[in-house]
């Protein structure tokens, strides 16, 4: 019985320590389909005001995803109300159509560029949100309703 709770409390220190590098790390589900009116927004408490860090949006997706691409609008609101937006396009498979994202069920993870070496130096509290903004080829309207997209989420990392 001691062997197995000793067994138990090192798995978990193993597994905590493997992602030394995250701050911040959250994910928001969204429904069956991600609507172009939804906003996913993540609160963050600054971390150190003198540290850069990396910043990434992740996406996790099914096969009902249909496009090899994905266009976001990724807006940081600042404590003292500067506000950075930003249209961002990446790309989610080869052009073979294989998923770029990671991961051994029909879900892949993707981890996804945001911005490097971001400091933090104002005090209090940002705001992340991250908005779809699909259109489909030769289409002038956006895609209202994203199909395949089943979680959203935003990763803070130390630099090395």
């Amino acid at each position: 019985m001691r062997v197995s709770r000793i067994v138990v409390v090192l798995l978990l220190i193993v597994l905590s320590s493997c992602d030394s590098k995250a701050v911040f790390d959250e994910y928001k589900s969204v429904s069956t389909s991600w609507n172009k009116e939804d906003v996913v927004q993540f609160k963050i408490n600054a971390p150190d005001s003198i540290k850069p860090y990396n910043l990434f949006v992740n996406v996790r997706n099914t096969n009902a995803y249909k496009y090899n691409n994905l266009y976001l609008i990724v807006q940081m609101d600042f404590p003292h109300g500067k506000t950075v937006t930003d249209t961002l396009e990446y790309k989610m498979t080869e052009k073979n159509g294989e998923w770029l994202g990671q991961g051994l069920s029909a879900v892949k993870e993707n981890k996804l560029w945001y911005k490097d070496g971001v400091v933090f130096n104002e005090d209090g509290t940002y705001t992340v949100s991250i908005q779809q903004a699909m259109r489909g080829s030769g289409e002038v309207n956006g895609v209202v309703s994203l199909e395949g997209i089943t979680d959203v989420g935003f990763r803070i990392e130390k630099t090395e």
